[in-house]
């Protein structure tokens, strides 16, 4: 019996070195990351010793051999005479002896299979962070008690690792592809909401999406000229209730200043208003380059009171107007879009309405396409018609993409006011 009692403790043992390998190899260094700043300190311990593992892994392979060399040792005086008896009630024949051994072998074996390998292995891949933060401290311990074999284990196994000129050390660098495929893998099994998964991969934008594509456009910039009088800047503020207005000297190349609507209001209301003379215009206007980032664009407001840009190109010319809104809209996209603005609009299975000015990025997220050609040309899908077809669209014309067919539907003048995307049989 002491026999048996001895190799179910060899059994409990290899089980827990078994889950401790598995579970501190298999924790996330994120989520532990997590529990440390929270104020858990096992987590950093187990953060410590993913860092620098040789000594843990030469501990646990000397301490699962030597339990393999005992159990074998153990096991087979322990069940060969117990199995030994039972087969001599059916056969007691020159090979008893041998079938004995054969069946005890294979019994030990598959109960150390069993119990000390595939089931805490199993356990502590589902569980790999608590499995690891309840075994971190007992198997530091046991490293501590057996130091002299893991330093001898340990220091040949860095050799052979430094002549093969391999790290030895544990080097992990989370990248933008792990982290898209952490949100793939929550959002398939419902952990991370469709707005949330939505909203984390929009921010991975900000470095890529470019100002120009969420500017409003130098043709639709609403600006009063200061030879205008009250009427007609009355007129502008009711047919375009902006906040803000540039006021310039004849074009837009000529900015004087900015002024609010609701200084206007104010004037208007006292009866004072007689033109652009009579407004108090704030003559700093910040200036913006096409070329910024919607991330770079926010940092410059950051630090700016200006609640507007001018987005201008290469020449300093106007080609453009961003606010605020306008970037934080960039990345929040269609989570807040009210439906009357959406840029997208779903016909049906097989296609879809879009506005000129949508973004490639967004086109590319409700098409499911993964890329567009020499997309660092254009940031809207009227420029990616325009570089398909080598000159300004006209209607009717079209172009296949990925199994799509992208149609301009509508026009103002040269630009691009619709199109009809068709998903091809």
């Amino acid at each position: 019996m002491s026999d048996m009692l001895a190799i179910g403790l060899l059994i409990m043992a290899s089980a827990l070195f078994a889950m401790s390998e598995i579970g501190i190899a298999a924790s996330r260094k994120i989520k532990l990351r997590v529990m440390a700043s929270e104020g858990d300190r096992k987590a950093q311990d187990v953060l410590d010793l993913q860092q620098d593992p040789g000594a843990f892994f030469a501990m646990i392979q000397i301490a699962l051999n030597a339990i393999s060399i005992l159990g074998g040792i153990i096991g087979e005086q322990a069940l060969t005479p117990y199995i030994r008896e039972l087969i001599s009630l059916v056969y007691q024949g020159s090979m008893l002896d041998q079938i004995s051994f054969a069946l005890s072998f294979f019994s030990i074996t598959a109960l150390f299979i069993l119990f000390a390998d595939l089931l805490p292995k199993r356990i502590a891949v589902i569980l790999p962070e608590s499995t690891a933060i309840r075994m971190v401290t007992p198997m530091r311990w046991v490293t501590f008690m057996v130091m002299p074999l893991v330093f001898f284990f340990n220091g040949v196994t860095n050799l052979v690792l430094r002549l093969l000129k391999l790290p030895t050390e544990r080097e992990e660098q989370v990248t933008t592809e792990d982290i898209v495929a952490m949100m793939d893998a929550g959002a398939e099994d419902g952990s991370l909401q469709k707005q949330e998964y939505d909203l984390i991969g929009n921010v991975f934008d900000l470095d890529n999406a470019m100002i120009s594509g969420v500017m409003t456009p130098r043709d639709q910039i609403v600006y009063f000229d200061i030879e205008e009088d009250a009427a007609m800047i009355s007129e502008k503020v009711v047919d375009h209730p902006h906040n803000d207005f540039l006021v310039c000297d004849g074009t837009l190349e000529k900015i004087r200043g900015s002024v609010e609507s609701k200084t206007i209001l104010r004037l208007v209301l006292r009866g004072e208003m007689t033109g652009i003379q009579s407004l108090d215009y704030n003559p700093d206007v910040l200036y913006l380059p096409e070329t910024l980032t919607l991330s770079e664009g926010l940092n410059a407001f950051r630090t700016a009171t200006q609640p507007f840009a001018v987005v201008v190109n290469e020449y300093a010319t106007v080609v453009g107007l961003v606010t605020v809104k306008d970037l934080l809209s960039g990345f929040i996209g269609q989570l807040i879009t009210h439906k009357d603005d959406q840029q997208i609009i779903l016909r049906d299975d097989q296609s879809w309405l879009m506005d000129g000015m949508t973004p490639i990025g967004e086109v590319m997220k409700a098409l499911d396409i993964d890329e567009f050609p020499e997309r660092n040309q254009y940031e809207t899908l009227a420029g990616f018609m325009i570089f398909q077809l080598k000159r300004l669209p006209r209607k009717t014309d079209f172009c296949l993409h990925s199994g799509y067919k992208f149609e301009v539907l509508d026009l103002e003048g040269v630009r691009v006011e619709q199109l009809l995307v068709t998903r091809m049989q």
